[in-house]
């Protein structure tokens, strides 16, 4: 556990972290990108910790990788890289840098170092984890597959490293559909989220049975919730993430993984869109869509939220908390997500 008062004197030793004004002056090429959701005041409050981040990129020869699911000061001012999970895993396997900190949860940094087993992964607070993840082990996936013998496990890369080495191929809400339907089995086994397993059946070819774990963030939201905006809002398009229930995608106008939300409201551009997914989904793309008006029926992510720039200064000072992997593990694991990258570039997602 992050000790933070000793962080923060080590910081305060080391780096001029007071708010600044001037500095933030200076820096309005990357503010420009958040303006819309971060008010000059704690502009001036993040930019001496943006800087700094930012200065220590180039001297430890990182490279940020950020899941949509940062507030917009991470996501907008310190990544080099922002994506939804099977984004993250991909560019992992093609950036150059030796450091890699993985600003998400923590099995999104263990499958950046099974990846790149030759580089030092870190994340800026261990602490955040994943109730989904947390949901399933290696022995939940053996019961499942004496429940079900001779079919596949496609397990939601939102998995520990045990449960990925256990599995046959790992997916993301950006391909599940398309990863079930590829296996040769008519029965396909989901973990474990039990929503996106039920969602992907109605979807698929397969008959797709699961593990009854979920996301507490997306588990929250109700149709009753839906209706009762739409009836306020008639004109609201809404957007769903697929761990919702299938009656909340029932009512959605649209369901996609986080990539697929982005590249819809790119490319419809509704007046008013109501995102049923992490709170700072809205605000990490209003700035670049700034004719959208965004409502918030915001669940947040509370292990996302650990990720601070206070954090990732720190973990780039301090060269902590580095991310291991047992070796045997790691390599059982890394077969199951590139089966999943490979296929997903063979189907062209």
């Amino acid at each position: 556990m992050l000790d933070i008062p000793v962080m923060r004197s080590a910081l305060a030793e080391k780096y001029d972290l007071a708010p600044s004004t001037q500095l933030a002056e200076s820096m309005n090429d990357i503010y420009s990108r958040m303006d819309r959701v971060i008010s000059p005041v704690d502009w001036a409050i993040y930019a001496p910790y943006v800087a700094a981040i930012n200065k220590l990129k180039k001297e430890k020869d990182a490279v940020i990788l950020a899941h949509n699911y940062m507030t917009p000061d991470i996501y907008h001012g310190v990544s080099d890289f922002v994506g939804d999970s099977l984004q993250l895993a991909i560019k992992a396997t093609e950036v150059q840098e030796q450091v890699i900190v993985q600003c998400g949860v923590h099995f999104m940094a263990e499958t950046s170092k099974i990846l790149n087993p030759a580089k030092t992964v870190l994340i800026p607070d261990s602490e955040a984890g994943c109730s989904l993840a947390e949901s399933i082990t290696a022995e939940g996936v053996a019961e499942m597959r004496a429940k079900y013998p001779g079919a596949p496990v496609v397990s939601y890369v939102n998995t520990t490293a045990e449960v990925k080495a256990a599995s046959d191929i790992c997916c993301t809400s950006a391909n599940a559909v398309q990863i079930v339907d590829a296996m040769e089995s008519d029965t396909v086994i989901m973990t474990p989220d039990q929503y996106l397993a039920q969602n992907v059946a109605n979807l698929s070819k397969k008959k797709v049975v699961f593990w009854e774990g979920s996301c507490i963030v997306h588990e929250l939201y109700t149709a009753d919730d839906l209706r009762a905006y739409r009836e306020y809002e008639p004109d609201i398009k809404i957007i769903a993430h697929p761990e919702c229930t299938p009656d909340v995608v029932a009512e959605a106008d649209f369901t996609g993984s986080t990539s697929g939300i982005v590249g819809w409201i790119h490319e419809h551009k509704p007046q008013k869109a109501m995102l049923v997914t992490e709170c700072s989904m809205a605000s990490n793309i209003a700035d670049e869509l700034p004719e959208v008006e965004f409502s918030k029926p915001c669940n947040m992510c509370p292990y996302m939220k650990k990720i601070t720039l206070e954090k990732i200064l720190w973990s780039l000072h301090t060269m902590q908390e580095e991310v291991v992997v047992d070796l045997e593990v790691a390599a059982k694991a890394r077969l199951a997500v590139e089966r999943m990258i490979d296929l997903s570039k063979k189907l062209g997602l």
